[in-house]
């Protein structure tokens, strides 16, 4: 990657349940030469071996809540470094109490390996409410959205350097997502639905219909399911699938 880049590749363009065989959510957002996570759904590890993508080569995740199709890869990426004998340490930021809910997902998923000395350190970041918290060089800003009660959802607004990177995580429409956008050279929202209203998700009729005022520069819609997969062609937004590279 050149130097002063920044480059959003999604790895993971679907929901929870697989809908057209796309993986959980997952984009690698690489700038300078940090590479970061934003989500990190139980098949991450897969997507990163797909596109020939060194797990050890991440230096941190961003997580916008925690639903297992969003942080249940977290488990499987910390025990690869396991066994690579990685060195250098991990970051993980998220919502509040992130540092409790990735361990105890940890210990659900394979008991003691959160209490597993390892070679390298995991560190938890915890967001603040509407102010920039420093994750390696980017300045995460977390807005609390409309998502499943308990899983502390929240949209990120990333910014590297003078570029901006907003991102809807799982929601319904909420006059929030305005702020996250605003000014974002790109901005990567969920597209759940189509026009169907599913509880606290979002549909690309919403973006549609708010499109005017959302104020970013470029839309992906991402996360997509069955409704949205059947009707990709009236998508009016670049409709992202599994691999998908977009520079900032």
């Amino acid at each position: 990657m050149m130097r002063g880049m920044v480059t959003l590749r999604v790895l993971g363009s679907g929901g929870a349940f697989g809908y057209g065989g796309r993986l959980q959510a997952c984009a690698l957002l690489e700038h300078g030469t940090e590479r970061t996570l934003i989500d990190c759904g139980t098949t991450s590890l897969l997507a990163l071996r797909r596109f020939a993508i060194d797990p050890q080569s991440i230096d941190a995740v961003l997580l916008t809540h925690f639903h297992g199709d969003h942080v249940g890869g977290i488990p499987w990426l910390v025990l690869d470094a396991q066994f690579a004998h990685r060195e250098r340490p991990l970051v993980v930021a998220g919502p509040r109490g992130v540092a409790e809910r990735i361990t105890a997902t940890m210990e659900d998923v394979v008991r003691g390996l959160s209490r597993t000395k390892q070679r390298f350190e995991l560190r938890f970041v915890e967001y603040a409410e509407r102010a920039p918290v420093a994750v390696g060089s980017l300045a995460v800003t977390a807005y609390p959205v409309d998502h499943t009660p308990g899983s502390e959802p929240v949209a990120l607004r990333v910014a590297v350097g003078e570029k901006v990177l907003a991102v809807s995580g799982d929601t319904s429409w909420t006059d929030t997502l305005l702020e996250v956008a605003r000014g974002a050279d790109l901005f990567l929202a969920e597209g759940y639905s189509y026009e169907k209203r599913i509880p606290y998700h979002l549909s690309v009729r919403a973006l549609v219909d708010h499109r005017a005022v959302l104020g970013a520069r470029r839309i992906v819609v991402t996360h997509v399911g069955e409704e949205t997969l059947a009707r990709l062609a009236d998508v009016p937004f670049e409709a992202a699938v599994d691999g998908s590279s977009y520079e900032i």
